[in-house]
């Protein structure tokens, strides 16, 4: 089976590094998942989900003229989640490595209603700053609408 770009193949994963997966292909072939399509949430360290000579199903993105295969786990995720819920099984949730019995993904993505608090407060408190920041340049200048004679 030769690879080509689109085509899902099964690779071990030969080394993790923190800016992805080095993966090991049918022909000896090498790729590389970087940490972007690792998953289809935030990755802060690839090995909460990879783990070294893990047996693991990859798409892949390209293949540059040097050779170089870029993987990604994340398109894969994204086809299962669709079926899944057409399928009335609700999200996809790819199973994790875990460490010392312990799964590192603690409660997923934040709601809606707390990232819309998050940013009314930023707004707020960068208007506050900016209108400080305004008033302290134009009394300097003369404030507004003065003319220098």
């Amino acid at each position: 089976m030769s690879i080509e770009v689109g085509s899902v193949v099964e690779g071990t994963v030969t080394g993790i590094t923190n800016f992805g997966a080095f993966v090991e292909l049918p022909e000896g072939k090498t790729g590389l998942i970087h940490i972007s399509e690792v998953a289809d949430e935030y990755v802060r360290d690839v090995h909460d989900f990879l783990q070294e000579d893990q047996k693991i199903q990859v798409k892949v993105l390209s293949i540059d003229a040097k050779g170089k295969i870029g993987l990604s786990i994340k398109a894969l995720q994204t086809k299962k989640a669709e079926a899944g819920a057409a399928g009335g099984h609700g999200g996809f949730h790819a199973p994790r490595a875990s460490r010392g019995g312990h799964d590192f993904h603690r409660g997923g993505r934040p709601t809606n209603a707390a990232f819309e608090d998050k940013l009314s407060r930023f707004l707020k408190d960068s208007d506050a700053r900016l209108t400080d920041l305004r008033r302290k340049t134009d009394s300097k200048r003369g404030g507004r609408g003065s003319r220098r004679g």
